[in-house]
């Protein structure tokens, strides 16, 4: 038995899945770290912990760190590989958006192929990143920023631009407006800039995966957004890494 392995090193967390056959037997999520070598051999590591040693793995790697992985067969994509996790968790036709550390991607699936997508990767506004660096500058956690943006008041916050937002938010602070209100208006401001982002496809469904996938708040306001409802699951953040274990042939794999 050869196990398919996915390998998904982003900017700010790693995430690994283990297929046996087309059944999910495993996932792995951790912080990258200063260094996606030093994450690759953490997960080498963590497979053989695990129970799965590397002779008995096909493993594909993607992500940011997709290249610093060198026992991978291949590396793909995170395009292609968020496509074909979606399409493996929710279905083959849709429209994605993969809120990431360091970029945002919205992917339209047509037959679980990717049929167009775009992506932000210029600013980290509107990615997991801002809401890191927001919630840290407010003193708060990410889950409590989430708690608090619930009983907020509409704030505007309106740069483009995380420094600038940044600024606001001190500014905010200095005025003495409510942390409630300041979170509301951190968490409508990552929805409200993926909304360009994402492909308008009549009838379609939606999807987020990511690290944001159990932001429920996030979801809420995100679909607000886009005039529709966005569907996820916790599984979700282990999309990418699912979609790179899928491009591994399952005959190869027995």
């Amino acid at each position: 038995m050869t196990y398919r392995v996915g390998v998904d090193i982003g900017s700010t967390a790693a995430k690994v899945v283990v297929l046996d056959g087309d059944e999910l037997v495993f996932t792995l999520l951790e912080p990258t770290g200063y260094s996606s070598v030093d994450a690759a051999e953490r997960i080498e590591a963590a497979l053989v912990q695990a129970g799965f040693p590397l002779e008995e793995c096909d493993v594909v790697a993607t992500g940011y760190g997709r290249v610093s992985v060198p026992y991978a067969r291949k590396a793909v994509t995170e395009i292609t590989c968020h496509g074909r996790g979606a399409a493996f968790l929710f279905g083959p036709d849709g429209v994605v958006v993969d809120i990431g550390g360091q970029d945002t991607k919205a992917i339209v699936l047509e037959r679980g192929r990717v049929a167009k997508f775009n992506m932000n990767d210029k600013c980290s506004a509107g990615t997991g990143k801002f809401l890191e660096i927001m919630a840290n500058r407010m003193g708060v956690t990410q889950v409590q920023l989430e708690q608090l943006a619930r009983r907020g008041h509409p704030t505007q916050i309106s740069s483009m631009c995380t420094v600038f937002a940044e600024s606001e938010v001190i500014s905010l602070i200095g005025a003495g407006t409510p942390r409630e209100d300041i979170a509301w208006g951190v968490i409508e401001s990552v929805a409200a800039k993926v909304r360009p982002l994402v492909p308008s496809v009549a009838g379609a469904r939606h999807f987020l995966t990511g690290g944001l996938c159990e932001n429920d708040y996030l979801v809420e306001r995100l679909s607000a957004q886009l005039d529709a409802k966005v569907e996820t699951c916790p599984q979700a953040r282990f999309a990418g890494a699912i979609g790179a274990a899928l491009s591994v042939p399952l005959a190869s794999a027995e």
